[in-house]
């Protein structure tokens, strides 16, 4: 497995700073067809303040299964100069163990992008039940497919 070099160093958060929650995602590509229309999205979600990127990685795994492991700054091609915005601003927050968890489970000509954010709408949620003395006792999340399943299972007669 080749993993490029030129990684930017982690960096701690504030001390005290309020974070939203963090969640990641993984999304593949089959076929290798992965370009650059998902970066305007990424980017619209950061500017209109609703999450904060902190790590984008990039898995490409070619017909042979050879990977390559990289970051937004070194993608290039078009792909590269859609994501170049976050390119110097993310930190490497994911370990190389836990990427390459997601790289080996690739099937063969598959690219993923592996996503790591921060939900900054949640901040002075987060932010009021501190003040009042809340504690967190249980956080989840629950698939949006699962709810629609069980929406459409209650307004159908009979659930089917």
């Amino acid at each position: 497995m080749k993993k490029e070099s030129g990684m930017a160093k982690k960096v701690p958060a504030k001390p005290g700073k309020i974070m939203g929650p963090v969640d990641y995602l993984v999304v593949r590509f089959p076929g290798n067809k992965f370009s650059g229309l998902i970066a305007p999205e990424l980017q619209k979600l950061e500017k209109n303040g609703l999450i904060r990127i902190i790590d984008l990685v990039f898995v490409l795994k070619d017909m042979k299964g050879k990977i390559l492991i990289t970051e937004a700054k070194n993608l290039g091609g078009v792909e590269g100069d859609a994501f170049s915005e976050f390119a110097h601003r993310v930190r490497e927050w994911l370990s190389e163990a836990d990427i390459e968890v997601f790289a080996e489970s690739l099937p063969d000509n598959c690219s993923a992008a592996i996503l790591l954010y921060e939900n900054t709408w949640a901040i002075p949620f987060k932010d009021a039940l501190l003040k009042t003395g809340a504690e967190l006792v249980d956080q989840g999340r629950i698939p949006s497919e699962l709810i629609r399943k069980v929406e459409q299972d209650l307004i159908t007669p009979g659930g089917e």
